[in-house]
């Protein structure tokens, strides 16, 4: 009787001691959530479409844990002093201008509107290798001022190795190799620097997240508190983030609208130039690029771009024209390069180097029916010298100047140059700023420019050192170069 009792015991006690490991194990249990990689939209559970951005099949699941004291975080670096936010009234808000850092760097400080604004986080987007740590190692070197350059990609003697072959020195830079967000913002609330660069942000953990480094939610939290830090601290930050194989900015697209400024380093590593364009920028305008070359000794500034994009080479060969664009504020002349040739397997082809396809072919369709060109039967390919992309519309008229000495094989002078834009009546349009376009070509030592003869009296009555001649049409353009 009393065995039997002591057995019923023990197997309470053992279902007991079962039931208490199984709680814990639900308690312990590590959630799980689904985010969209294009929008980091999340979900509970998996779909086919995002129901934010439509986009298909980008969501993937990851694992989050909720911590239940979310305050410690934020008691790392945030004076408990410093009274808590209240609203206010908008008359009683200063506006004070805000004040800019000076980067040593024309190029930079153009892209930025004019400098560095403290508490601002700026994100700089590039494919590998294509020069964005150089070009942020090279801020850090330039300033006399205390800079924390966080690294959780490259060890601190492959660092040192970059900024001996660069050759700039600054004793107030300190490099910190570390992925825990904490841990760097520790630190520097004892360092107390002027500027903090992060390289890169896909590589940076928060220990109140349970995902792998890179994920939606590790990048999203990571930024999330480095926007706070900067914004209390005033300190401006620089993140480093990688692009997918499309060439986006990688992680979600909610990471550009937490930062201030996005930067896209550009360019072919198979040519020395890079382009750094803004992409948003709530301190300045967003039409502004920088220009560099890549050399031994680092990033160098291009200030006269407009002679490295031109070829010095003048063969007489058809099919080149020379157009005055304007990128931002700064006037450019860049080469336009075409090939007109037979079809040979019955379908023609368009090609298009950094020149939007779908306007190509609707210019060949206004220069087919305007001025009846034979270019159906022609395959066509067309390439902005040097590589870069551009957008600018006033580029149309150095376009057809370029297809059309193609396909008639006719030489354009290299003392020539256009500007104007093309309808789809075959008319030449007027573009902006067209006096800095005439200055620039004048400087360069052009002899003729095309432009638009509507509101063309806006630059009649000044005198340049250049002949501005005005088309009304296409066909004008026909008559005036090729016969």
């Amino acid at each position: 009787m009393i065995s039997s009792f002591l057995l019923k015991a023990n197997s309470i006690n053992v279902y007991r001691k079962f039931y208490a490991k199984q709680l814990k194990k639900i308690e312990l249990k590590i959630k799980s959530s689904f985010f969209c990689s294009n929008c980091g939209g999340e979900s509970p559970k998996w779909v086919g479409k995002c129901p934010f951005c439509g986009e298909w099949n980008t969501y993937n699941e990851e694992i989050i844990e909720k911590s239940p004291i979310k305050s410690e975080q934020e008691k790392v670096w945030r004076d408990p002093k410093k009274e808590k936010a209240t609203p206010k009234k908008l008359d009683e808000v200063s506006s004070i201008s805000s004040s800019r850092i000076n980067t040593f760097d024309n190029e930079l400080n153009r892209t930025l509107g004019g400098g560095l604004v403290s508490g601002s986080i700026i994100l700089v987007g590039g494919q590998p290798g294509i020069g964005k740590s150089t070009l942020l190692l090279q801020l850090a070197l330039r300033q006399k001022k205390k800079i924390l350059y966080v690294s959780g990609e490259e060890s601190e003697e492959q660092i040192k190795m970059r900024a001996d072959r660069i050759g700039l020195k600054n004793p107030e830079c300190y490099i910190f190799t570390e992925v825990n967000v904490n841990n760097l913002l520790k630190e520097s609330n004892k360092l107390h620097p002027d500027i903090i660069i992060i390289d890169s942000i896909q590589t940076l953990i928060s220990p109140y997240i349970e995902s792998t480094p890179g994920s939606i939610s590790q990048v999203r939290e990571c930024t999330g508190e480095l926007q706070r830090y900067a914004k209390e601290t005033n300190i401006p930050i620089f993140i480093i983030g990688h692009i997918t194989k499309e060439g986006g900015l990688a992680g979600p697209k909610l990471l550009e609208h937490i930062v201030d400024v996005v930067l896209q380093f550009e360019g072919d590593q198979h040519y020395a130039y890079r382009i750094l364009r803004t992409l948003k920028n709530r301190f300045g305008s967003t039409d502004e690029i920088g220009i560099y070359a890549m050399d031994t000794f680092g990033l160098r500034e291009i200030t006269n771009p407009s002679e490295l994009l031109i070829s010095p080479i003048d063969d007489h060969l058809s099919g080149s024209a020379i157009a005055a664009s304007v990128e931002g504020l700064r006037p450019l002349l860049i080469e336009t390069q075409a090939l007109v040739s037979p079809a040979i397997y019955g379908t023609p082809q368009r090609s298009s180097t950094g020149f939007d396809l779908r306007r190509l072919s609707m210019l060949l369709a206004v220069l087919e029916k305007r001025c009846g060109l034979p270019f159906g039967q022609n395959d066509v390919f067309l390439n902005i010298a040097g590589g870069i992309k551009v957008t600018d519309p006033s580029i149309d008229l150095a376009v057809v100047s370029a297809l059309i000495s193609s396909l008639q094989d006719i030489y354009i002078s290299k003392k020539i140059c256009f500007a104007g834009e093309v309808g789809l009546s075959g008319e030449i349009r007027p573009v902006s700023r067209a006096e800095q376009r005439i200055q620039e070509a004048s400087r360069l030592g052009f002899e003729t420019i095309y432009i638009s003869k509507y509101k063309s009296e806006l630059v009649k009555n000044k005198n340049f050192n250049i002949e501005v001649k005005t088309l009304t049409k296409i066909d004008e353009l026909l008559s005036e170069i090729f016969t």
